[in-house]
């Protein structure tokens, strides 16, 4: 069974760039579609971005177009969130989902996704 264990996360100031991991083990990754979802206190978890299996198909919430870039290395089964001119708005917990099903990723509802990680914590300060 695969797992994940996302890394990266931190405290920065608005504006400032962070990179997070999402890093595959169990087995590998390049047969799934990853996602990255973020969730704040008393919400539900909000959909970021997703890279199919082959790393050349992204989507990505409106909220961080042009500021997020997600992108994956399968030789090092990790899957990459680099996210820039951050805002105080993203503060969250950034959580990775792997699933093979590329519309389940990306479905604005689903989230009951074959593998989650266990979080890592995002701040941005004002």
């Amino acid at each position: 069974q695969v797992q994940l264990a996302e890394s990266g996360g931190g405290l920065v100031q608005a504006g400032a760039s962070l990179r997070l991991s999402c890093e595959g083990s169990g087995g590998p990754l390049s047969d799934y579609n990853i996602g990255w979802f973020r969730q704040t206190p008393g919400k539900g978890r909000e959909f970021v971005a997703a890279v199919d299996w082959s790393g050349v198909g992204t989507y990505y919430a409106d909220s961080v177009k042009g500021r997020f870039t997600i992108f994956r290395n399968n030789a090092k089964d990790t899957i990459y969130l680099q996210m820039n001119n951050l805002e105080p708005e993203d503060t969250a917990v950034y959580y990775c989902a792997a699933d093979l099903n590329w519309g389940r990723i990306i479905d604005s509802t689903f989230r009951d996704f074959e593998v989650w990680g266990q979080g890592t914590l995002v701040t941005v300060s004002s």
